[in-house]
Formats: C-alpha cells, structure tokens, sequence
C-alpha cells in the first residue's frame, strides 16, 4: 500500500519548473527607489493577467520566536512603506505588536518574476484603518465585525450565526466602527526583486537602506 509520503514524493518527481521567456529586465536602468519598480512590476503582472497580483505572503513571528506565515492582500504602499491589514487582536496582530516586525513576499509566476520585503512594522492612525476598513466590500465588513479570528471554534453553526448576525449589520450600518481594525505599514529596509531565467542564472536585485528613516537606498546585485 502506497504511503501519503510516497504518493507525494511521485507527485513531486512529475513537477518541472515552468519554461518562460523572461521579460527584458536591465538592472542598470532601475531607479533609486524601489517603489516605482514595484509599482511597475505590478502593472506589468497584471497587464499579463495574472491572477491576483496584489496577494502576498505576510511572514510574522511570535512572543517565542516561532515564525507564521500566511496570504493576505496588499493596500498600498507609498514613501512610509507597504501596508496590509488586520483586527489587532487576531494572530497577525498578537504577533506584530510583540515583534513589529514583518515580511512580505509576492510571486508572479506570469512574469517569472517575485519581490521580497522586509521591515519594520508600525500601525497607521486610527483614522487611515478605518478609512482603509470601509472602503472594502460589505464581505469584508462583515468579518472584521465577525472578530475572534484564529480563536477556537466550538462548531460551523457558531460561526454561522455569528457571520450573519454580522451581515444585518454591515449591512444596514456600512459605516460601523471596527476599533480593532488596523493598517500595518511594513516601513521596508530591503525590497529585493528576482527575476527567473530559464538557465537558473536568475537575476536577483536587493535595494537595502540602513532605517526607514534613511531617504538613500543602495542597490546590490546577488548570486542566485
């Protein structure tokens, strides 16, 4: 009989990197910021139609040091850094409140190409989160009011109850308050870009700054 690790293990021997044809990418003709060659980067991912390219991995540790990881969804970014969203009461919250500290990774395999992010974190004012919270969907609205995020759950029709109770809510009052609500800024100090190619001399590009305070960059080429 075929163990779970031995049926994986075949699987994985089925799996080839994709073949792609990376797009032209000069890092003598980057800018001295990264952000507008995020920012490109990104419209280029989604010009390529790639499937929700402001998803991202937001990497976190917690009081003991243990690393997290988990998928989230990017909502802007400017000279403070980039920023992301959570209550501060769920997992992600605990987390950055005893380590304000973050990472983020996004992969966009239609143009062979991710971006790694690595920073301190600082919430936004109360003020920019709540703006952030309502101009998202009712959905969305409705679970932040939801809350209890990573805590146990006794069964599906608690959490059935709790969401449509939510719902009426969000619902009837789209500009409910969720004080818990808060817009993390991942004030970044290295921003490096990699680009695939098809004989594994991927191109990779590290933007450092010694604090988010720092205005000047350094760019720096890497080894695969």
């Amino acid at each position: 009989m075929t163990t779970p690790a031995e049926t994986l293990e075949a699987l994985l021997r089925q799996q080839h990197p994709a073949q792609h044809n990376p797009p032209a990418f000069d890092p003598a003709g980057t800018p001295a910021e990264p952000l507008p060659l995020f920012v490109t980067w990104f419209a280029e991912a989604t010009e390529a139609g790639q499937p929700e390219p402001h998803t991202l991995s937001l990497a976190t540790v917690d009081p003991d040091n243990s690393p997290d990881v988990r998928t989230v969804t990017l909502r802007g970014a400017d000279e403070r850094g980039w920023r992301v969203a959570t209550r501060a009461d769920s997992r992600k919250g605990h987390h950055l409140a005893a380590t304000p500290k973050a990472a983020l990774g996004f992969y966009w395999p239609s143009r062979a190409r991710q971006i790694r992010i690595r920073g301190p974190v600082l919430p936004a004012s109360p003020e920019e989160s709540r703006a952030d919270l309502h101009a998202r969907s009712t959905g969305a609205l409705a679970a932040a009011l939801t809350g209890h995020q990573s805590a146990p759950l006794a069964s599906l029709d608690e959490l059935a109850d709790a969401s449509r109770a939510a719902w009426r809510t969000a619902e009837a009052d789209p500009e409910r308050d969720v004080p818990q609500w808060t817009v993390y800024i991942v004030a970044a100090t290295e921003v490096e870009f990699w680009q695939n190619d098809p004989a594994r001399r991927h191109l990779r590009l590290a933007y450092r700054r010694p604090s988010p305070e720092s205005t000047t960059w350094t760019k720096q080429l890497l080894w695969p």
